[in-house]
């Protein structure tokens, strides 16, 4: 087995053993863009069962938590590790044209998709324009 030394790796080990606080704190990495009349947001949660991922909208703002169990090796020695677990969050501030009453969410391979549609009222719309000039004077 090959192994390659970090000291500042294992200072943070040490770190979070004695404080019982995460020395580098852990992210949950985010990709978002809008095609079309939806906005997607991609947020990559490997090793997070689906029944641990909660999501909340309040105000406009949408939160995702999810919590990844720490890994337990009965009767053994812990070697490495270096996976953050814990609770993790994220909030994103959801404009006033998207319909956060319509979000939808799909968990597949480690990574949660939220679908989340445009407003009606913010998409562009044409607007009719007609000309007096086509009128003609009635007389009577």
């Amino acid at each position: 087995m090959l192994m390659r030394t970090d000291p500042f790796r294992e200072l943070d080990r040490l770190t979070q053993q004695v404080f019982g606080t995460a020395a580098r704190p852990a992210a949950m990495l985010m990709d978002a863009y809008r095609s079309g009349d939806s906005f997607y947001v991609h947020f990559d949660l490997p090793g997070i069962k689906a029944d641990s991922i909660q999501l909340t909208v309040e105000q406009n703002v949408l939160t995702v938590r999810a919590e990844r169990a720490p890994v337990e090796a009965d009767g053994a020695e812990m070697i490495v590790s270096e996976r953050p677990s814990g609770v993790f969050t994220r909030q994103v501030f959801l404009g006033e044209s998207l319909d956060a009453d319509k979000i939808a969410a799909d968990y597949s391979t480690g990574v949660l998709t939220l679908t989340i549609p445009v407003r009606e009222q913010a998409k562009p719309r044409s607007i009719a324009i007609t000309s007096s000039d086509d009128r003609q004077a009635v007389t009577a």
